[in-house]
């Protein structure tokens, strides 16, 4: 009979699992990374002495998984620049931190406008998931995820999504605190330490071991995974076939 894809062996305590969104389920990291420069490096060329941004490292090290505000404030400070805070409701531009933040969203928005992200091998480990009774959510520091989750016909897939909305409604703090997954596990109904957490950022994997998750799966495409318990490139890698 045909190959049957099914999950590769887990704990069996695992009865849930909590993906994180960008770079994990849809493949919208690279957006949020030119996204990143363009706001960084606008700011960047109205200074002396400062070098453009790097759309890989300096998101790798600063931005991956957390908040706007946080991703900015945190390249910022990298570069030893002290900007005033502002608030959220400032302009796009270069004269606060919340600004840089602003038009980093303002420069994603557009992309997401005319572009159609793809989905990452996530959708084929959902199915079998389904097949084994295994629970998932959907998180994203990004509050623009469950767009993504809508534009690509997935969002009626998922048990719960937490995204950068309710991390800002509930006022969690960002990754690497495990607020974000131990809400989305409290969904599911499901004990955090029978759930697993899928995740493609250094901060995101270190949530998952502070959160005391049950197993933490780092998706490695950029060397960005250290710390977690099994490393894939890719979520589909997850899947083994088997006789039915």
């Amino acid at each position: 009979m045909a190959a049957v894809p099914s999950p590769a062996p887990c704990p069996p305590s695992v009865r849930a699992v909590v993906f994180d969104t960008d770079g994990v389920i849809i493949d919208s990291a690279r957006s949020h990374a030119a996204a990143w420069k363009k706001a960084f490096d606008a700011c960047l060329s109205k200074r002396e002495g400062q070098g453009p941004s790097d759309p890989v490292a300096d998101c790798l090290r600063h931005v991956d998984g957390r908040s706007r505000r946080d991703g900015a404030a945190a390249f910022l400070a990298s570069r030893g620049l002290d900007l005033p805070e502002g608030s959220p409701g400032d302009p796009p531009g270069t004269a606060t931190v919340w600004a840089v933040a602003a038009r980093k969203d303002e420069v994603f928005t557009e992309t997401l406008r005319t572009h159609q992200a793809d989905v990452w091998g996530t959708v084929r480990l959902l199915q079998a998931l389904r097949c084994e009774g295994v629970l998932w959510a959907a998180v994203s520091a990004s509050h623009h995820a469950t767009e993504l989750l809508l534009r690509a016909g997935l969002i009626g897939q998922f048990g719960a999504v937490v995204d950068g909305n309710e991390v800002r409604r509930l006022r969690f703090a960002g990754k690497p605190d495990p607020a974000l997954f131990v809400e989305a596990a409290r969904r599911l109904h499901v004990p955090v330490p029978e759930t697993a957490v899928v995740e493609d950022s250094l901060a995101g994997v270190e949530a998952g071991r502070r959160g005391g998750f049950g197993l933490v799966v780092g998706v490695d495409r950029t060397d960005s995974a250290g710390g977690a318990d099994m490393v894939v490139s890719d979520p589909g890698e997850l899947l083994s076939d088997v006789g039915d």
